[in-house]
Order: C-alpha cells, then structure tokens, then sequence
C-alpha cells in the first residue's frame, strides 16, 4: 500500500536477467508454537513476542484514518476494537460498524514498527483469518522509511505475506520498485502459493534481506519462494533495499485486490493473529 502501495498481484511476472524465481510445494505446517530461532552466524536483535495485554508502544504506532490508502479501500484504520494483545499473541479485527458495502462501514487496524532495519533475517509467525467470504486483505509487509520525500515505489517495498480472502489457502510474496512495480505490469512475485491450511494453523513467514540478495520463505529458511538478486547495473530504481524499512501488519476490507470479488458482510469479525515477530542480523 502507499500510504502506501496498490498491491494488487495478478500472477507472476517475469523480469528477465533479473531474478531468479523458485516455487516450491509447501510442506506439512509447522506445529504451533514452532520457531526455526537463529543460527550461529545470526543474532536476534529486535522482537516483539506479544506478551501482556496490551500494544507496546515503544515499539509500535497506529496508523489512522479513511482515506483509500491508495487502494480504495473500504475500512477506517483506528484503535478502537480493532487491535488486542493477550496470551502472547497480537490480533489485529477487521469488524463491520455501519450497514455495509461502503466507505467507512468497517474499522480495522494497521499499525507501524517504530524501529527500522537495513538487511537481516525477519520473520514473522501468524495465523490467517479464517474466511466465511470475499473482501478483506491481510497483509505483513515493510515499507522504505524514505516514503514520505520519495514515495512509492520509488521508496522500495516488501511484501512478506499477502492474501485476499476470495482466494483462500494461497500467500503471495513481492518485491516493487520503481522499476518493478504492479501499476506498470512488471512487480516481482511469487503469485499464489498454495498454504492449504493457513488459515487453520501458524506459519512462519520470512525474509532475508542481505546487500545483493532478498528471499522470502515459509515456515523454514531453506523453503524458499521468491529469491531476488541486485542487478549487476543497479540504482534506486532497481534496488533500493540499501537504506531502512520498517515493518506493517493490517488487514484492509475491500480494495483493488481486496475486493475484486466484492465484500461479503458475513465475514466480519476477521481475525488475523500474530505470535512473534523477530528480525536477526549477521553479527
């Protein structure tokens, strides 16, 4: 999202020259509870693990208001109702508060890691809402922190998790740039990969971010499904994963992608829950 990005992903689009793409079949689902922690090599350096019952602040913001977010999207972002911290776990409530199928019917929440990163390891555990219908969008993603003097997509954005409820059981993981992006046809991405049970159970979701290289993954670092590397003639518009991002989780109702199949009211409430979330860097 721009104030984010459209994210609406179609399918794969091949970028020649320039990535290397690997789908592969998703294994059986980690049992819950399940973490890959970190190797040798890597240290864990920023985590929230959702302990208390309420938002830490010092670590996070909300974001507010109705305004599309680029996307034309239905719902108003606010932290009433919408966000609940307890028995270690985040929630995050997409919930209907008027008569339905239009702006400002539904309230959600979207909130903003305070602290950002430049490379690493990040990843995060989370259970998908479980869908009774088409319209919400969920989403677990990182934005350059340059948006507000670049915009987007010249600021960069990743995209860890994304998912629209008339297309259950599947993730999508992308990358946009300027010079890839979903608005001109050319965004790097996974497209659907099947996650028959994400909706039932946790997954991990990650991504490793290095200098000339990112990946995402699911559930194990070494299933990887979407792998990116730096073209060898790069500049901000190919490549700009060199400066810091910062972490985005939310659930919009309708939108672009959203709500290309409509928005059933009967969904609602839509809960997405969210373990931990842990970013480990080289040390």
């Amino acid at each position: 999202m721009i104030n984010s990005s459209n994210r609406q992903i179609y399918g794969l689009i091949p970028v020649a020259g320039i990535i290397a793409l690997i789908l592969s079949a998703c294994g059986p689902a980690a049992p819950s509870g399940n973490t890959t922690g970190n190797t040798p090599e890597e240290e864990l350096v920023w985590q929230d693990e959702f302990d208390g019952n309420d938002l830490d602040t010092t670590k996070w913001a909300y974001q507010y208001g109705a305004h599309g977010w680029g996307n034309n999207e239905w719902e108003d972002y606010t932290d009433s109702a919408t966000l609940t911290v307890s028995d270690g776990m985040l929630a995050i409530h997409a919930i209907r508060t008027g008569a339905g199928q239009k702006v400002g019917d539904y309230k959600s929440a979207r909130i903003t890691s305070k602290q950002t990163f430049t490379y690493g390891r990040m990843e995060i555990r989370a259970k998908l809402p479980d869908y009774r219908g088409n319209g919400i969008w969920p989403a677990i993603w990182m934005l350059g922190d340059n948006i507000g003097t670049a915009g987007w997509p010249e600021c960069g954005e990743l995209d860890i998790m994304e998912n629209v409820s008339y297309d259950p059981g599947k993730v999508h993981v992308s990358i946009h740039s300027k010079a890839n992006n979903h608005v001109d046809g050319t965004q790097v991405t996974s497209g659907p990969v099947d996650v028959p049970d994400a909706e039932k159970t946790f997954h991990n979701y990650g991504l490793i971010w290095d200098e000339d290289r990112i990946q995402f993954y699911l559930d194990d670092p070494g299933q990887i499904l979407l792998s990116f590397d730096r073209p060898a003639e790069h500049n901000q518009d190919n490549w700009p994963f060199d400066h810091p991002f910062y972490f985005i989780l939310n659930i919009a109702v309708g939108g672009n992608w959203g709500g290309q199949q409509g928005v059933d009211d009967s969904l609602f409430p839509a809960t997405m829950l969210v373990d931990y979330v842990r970013v480990y860097q080289k040390q």
